[in-house]
């Protein structure tokens, strides 16, 4: 599986930091700490998983009707935005 093969420019924290304020906040919390024990905490995963895990579920090999949408409308590099700034953030303890 190639993760953002297209990308020329390195992985931007800030702008993952303004995808989750506009696409993941409701859920996965603005620091990636989950509001509901319904969705998981994202702060401090590795960033490989994170990029892998929004791939397979834009991509439709790991399903979940909710993120398989809101994958789907990410771009390769929004989803390594993403991962860069959830894997900075601290974990939850």
């Amino acid at each position: 599986m190639q993760i953002a093969a297209s990308r020329t420019t390195a992985p931007s924290p800030e702008a993952g930091k303004a995808k989750v304020e506009t696409v993941c906040a409701a859920c996965h919390g603005i620091a990636g700490i989950s509001a509901a024990p319904a969705f998981p905490n994202l702060a401090g995963q590795k960033e490989a998983y994170l990029q892998a895990a929004l791939t397979a579920y834009k991509d439709g090999s790991r399903k979940n009707p909710i993120m398989g949408n809101i994958a789907a409308g990410l771009s390769d590099a929004d989803i390594a935005d993403l991962a860069a700034y959830l894997s900075g953030l601290k974990r939850c303890e």
